[in-house]
């Protein structure tokens, strides 16, 4: 727990403060990372400065968070639970405005027209690369994160991910607060990442993501295009996906127990509490 820090209305020194936090951090970083099973691959000494800035308040404008992955790696999975515990200890301590996420796979160009030419969404996907970035109207993704971060509210697309390839804009509204959380496959890449304060990404052993593959390709039906499209996504990912690992501020195990990931968050979470809540 953090022993020397007490309520935010009797701190002085905010840079004591900022790195007395910083302290408590590495301290929670270098155990899981020992730890068996840990949630952690790596990440940078800096990220841990700038969590601590964020949580003492040197820093006072919104956080935007972006994790990417390879398909299939639980990069989804693993932002919902963090969204989860986020909108959880902001619900007990009735904190409004705390978490807005914003789907990188909304962003996919609509492309229901050429699916109704195909008969099928798996007959389009064998000649329509989905697994490239310039499938996504990232530039759009990129506009909105920022109005959000300025404050200001903006409507989001939503995609069909049934497989009609269809994209409705202007469907959801977002409203501004204090984290704006994105994934997906090229979240990370060249047209979106420097919208993004911290960069995380999700690393999957090989056997493991396959698995998860071909069962979410079922669940799809995919049929005997599912291992065209599964070679194909592992050949782009090695140009437009991995690489954005070396650029990540975290990176983290897909295969992990997903109570780790609420656990670790939870000690991050108890900062705030300490701070800003204690009685």
């Amino acid at each position: 727990m953090l022993q020397n820090i007490t309520t935010s209305h009797n701190i002085t020194k905010p840079t004591t403060l900022c790195e007395e936090i910083e302290r408590y951090l590495q301290k929670v970083f270098e155990s899981e990372m020992k730890a068996e099973g840990s949630i952690l691959v790596s990440y940078t000494p800096f990220v841990i400065k700038k969590i601590a800035a964020y949580l003492s308040g040197r820093i006072k404008m919104p956080a935007s968070i972006g994790i990417a992955g390879e398909t299939a790696s639980g990069k989804s999975t693993i932002t919902m639970d963090l969204i989860d515990t986020i909108e959880s200890f902001a619900t007990e301590f009735n904190i409004k405005d705390v978490i807005t996420r914003v789907n990188t796979d909304d962003y996919y160009y609509d492309r229901s027209e050429m699916v109704k030419a195909a008969g099928s969404f798996s007959e389009f996907a064998k000649n329509y690369d989905l697994d490239v970035p310039q499938a996504l109207e990232l530039e759009l993704m990129h506009k909105h994160i920022k109005e959000l971060l300025s404050g200001k509210e903006t409507y989001l697309p939503k995609y069909d991910m049934s497989g009609t390839a269809k994209r409705f804009d202007n469907h959801t509204l977002a409203k501004p607060s204090k984290i704006i959380i994105s994934e997906g496959l090229f979240t990370l890449t060249e047209k979106v990442k420097d919208a993004f304060d911290f960069k995380i990404y999700v690393d999957i052993d090989e056997n493991i993501k396959k698995e998860r593959f071909y069962v979410r390709a079922k669940e799809r039906d995919l049929g005997d295009s599912a291992d065209i499209i599964y070679k194909n996504a592992n050949e782009k990912a090695e140009i437009h996906i991995r690489p954005c690992k070396k650029q990540a501020d975290i990176v983290l195990s897909g295969s992990a127990d997903r109570i780790k990931y609420k656990n670790f968050l939870n000690k991050i979470i108890v900062v705030i509490q300490e701070l800003y809540f204690a009685d």
